[in-house]
């Protein structure tokens, strides 16, 4: 094949026809030893996926995010609006997460982890292969008339796929509103919760549009980290590769013949029986090269390997390589540019942890009350009025809140003669301050105030002072 004719998959995708028409894919159901390793993997995920927003931790939810109320829980701990910084920096330890593995071991992460993939390749696909049967039967079945089996058999298979959607869209919605909510929304029946009941069905109705047709468009169009590893891949990057040294050799490949010397005819180790292509879940073929739509899933390495098998050729025509090593036979090493990515992900997880560390179970505001100076007591007391706002992060009261000066001599009074803060919940208020003039060292002080739950020490917060200028 010459060179414009191998490059030719290049100039479009590879589920659409010639004329522009969707091509639809049909894999032959994948089996192998990566293929086990990837069913385990995906089954911990999705009970991770199906068991998370029912699990608590100190009365809360072990992963929610409630964008509405603006609260998140992430391992059971709590996150508030006033916690941004925080989010802004775990999305850049994920992004530089992504990028780093991306450089190093290519796209593994669709493959192996990302939710299309285990959902498409693990849950849907597998219903298809039990009730259609494997590819052929179902290329079979879409072409015949329809009649009792066809009907019988797609019914069968789109009222699973609405199920199995409708299942995740209600796991989807655990992790927005809480599955305390959820499960007493059910309890209550949807009629007294219609609004609920619609978000269901429109995400349901996405889910299924996406398993059931999209399918791998996801990966190929929608998704754009299938054109990010354009940018990040490097010939040094390790993804899944077909050796076109061994499988093309002088003589390029062949079909394999019965006590053929293979060797002694120049003939590659390839022998062109396309199981890599029709196992692939995007139907492209890696013997091409490093392609946009290759999700490194390694059903290809599996197929490959079985056929090796069959004719007694050594394995790993396909495997996890990268290009150098193909080429010069070199090994994995860390390169300036992962070490970079490495020591800036550290960094990053580095300040994080202390973020977290040094966050504290309430956030305090104190701020003077707007339009509102000083005002001048008895026995050269100066006072200051201030709203306080006490948010509670944790999932217990806080009782007997009590503010105390702690940078000058004075006291803090409050309009409230008792503080509870509720376990996730805030409180509002206004207090003064009262300092004795002689205390004041400028006409604008700074001052830091102390909060306390009962004798426990819970937060301390700074704010202004103002009083009457000094003349000396």
């Amino acid at each position: 094949m010459d060179k414009q004719g191998h490059e030719k998959f290049r100039d479009s995708i590879g589920t659409l026809t010639s004329e522009g028409k969707r091509s639809w894919v049909y894999p032959k159901m994948p089996e192998g030893k990566l293929y086990r390793y990837r069913k385990w993997v995906s089954y911990i995920l999705l009970a991770f996926l199906f068991t998370a927003p029912f699990i608590s931790i100190d009365g809360n939810q072990f992963l929610m995010f409630n964008v509405l109320e603006r609260r998140f829980h992430i391992f059971g701990k709590i996150f508030w609006p006033q916690d941004f910084y925080l989010f802004v920096l775990m999305m850049l330890i994920g992004v530089v997460f992504v990028v780093l593995f991306t450089v190093a071991f290519g796209r593994i992460f669709c493959g192996w982890i990302c939710p299309q993939t285990i959902f498409m390749e693990m849950v849907f696909r597998r219903i298809e292969y039990w009730i259609e049967g494997d590819r052929g039967k179902q290329m079979r079945l879409d072409k015949q008339e329809w009649n009792a089996e066809k009907i019988k058999k797609k019914g069968l298979k789109w009222t699973l796929f609405f199920i199995i959607s409708f299942l995740i869209a209600n796991v989807f919605l655990a992790y927005l509103i809480g599955s305390d909510r959820l499960l007493m929304f059910i309890k209550e029946g949807p009629l007294a919760h219609l609004s609920t009941l619609v978000s269901l069905l429109i995400f349901t109705g996405i889910f299924y549009f996406v398993f059931a047709w999209f399918r791998e468009q996801v990966c190929i169009i929608a998704c754009p980290y299938g054109r990010l590893q354009g940018v990040l891949l490097d010939n040094r990057s390790i993804v899944v590769a077909y050796d076109n040294k061994r499988g093309e050799k002088e003589k390029g490949r062949a079909k394999f013949r019965k006590n053929e010397d293979r060797a002694a005819s120049g003939k590659g180790d390839c022998i062109d029986c396309s199981q890599c292509v029709q196992v692939c879940p995007t139907g492209i073929d890696i013997r091409h090269g490093t392609q946009l739509e290759c999700v490194n899933c390694t059903a290809c390495i599996d197929a490959c390997n079985k056929m090796m098998d069959a004719v007694d050729f050594p394995r790993g025509l396909i495997r996890y390589a990268s290009e150098e090593n193909i080429e010069q036979k070199s090994r994995f090493r860390l390169t300036p540019r992962l070490k970079g990515y490495a020591a800036v992900l550290f960094i990053l997880i580095s300040v994080l942890s202390g973020m977290l560390f040094l966050r504290s179970d309430i956030e305090a505001n104190i701020l003077r009350l707007p339009g509102q100076l000083y005002e001048h007591k008895e026995n050269n007391i100066i006072s200051n009025v201030y709203t306080y706002k006490l948010i509670n992060k944790t999932s217990k009261d806080f009782e007997n809140v009590q503010f105390r000066l702690q940078s000058h001599d004075g006291s803090v009074h409050t309009v409230k003669s008792s503080i509870v803060v509720p376990a996730n919940g805030l409180v509002e208020g206004t207090l003064f301050v009262e300092i004795d003039r002689a205390a004041l060292e400028n006409e604008k002080d700074k001052i830091r105030i102390a909060i306390y739950s009962s004798d426990d020490l819970i937060e301390t917060t700074g704010t202004t002072f103002l009083g009457p200028r000094s003349y000396n």
